[in-house]
């Protein structure tokens, strides 16, 4: 495997789990648990999609006689991770998080 692969693996496994670490729910704070659910919310109906266009793609591909497409875990991850920091971003800035 790539060096830079490999270091950027572990550099997104740090920053993903300092960004669930940092934001574990306190108690009383129901601002933040709101922020961080819309963030959650944006970021499953991401994934949710990407996956449907997936399979869709995959079985266009299976019909037509052709490969499917190819689904890059590190890539999943990092469009998913960017996605529900910016919104994470967007809401706590819009509801004064």
């Amino acid at each position: 495997m790539d060096w830079v692969k490999i270091v950027y693996s572990i550099l997104l496994l740090i920053a993903g789990g300092w960004i669930l670490i940092a934001h574990l729910p306190s108690k009383g704070d129901e601002r933040k648990q709101f922020i961080k659910m819309k963030a959650q919310s944006y970021a499953f109906i991401v994934v949710v999609g990407t996956l449907i266009l997936y399979v869709g793609q995959s079985l266009i591909a299976a019909i037509l006689g052709g490969a499917g497409p190819a689904i890059s875990p590190l890539t999943f991850l990092t469009v998913i991770s960017i996605i529900y920091l910016g919104t994470l971003l967007v809401h706590g800035k819009k509801h004064g998080g």
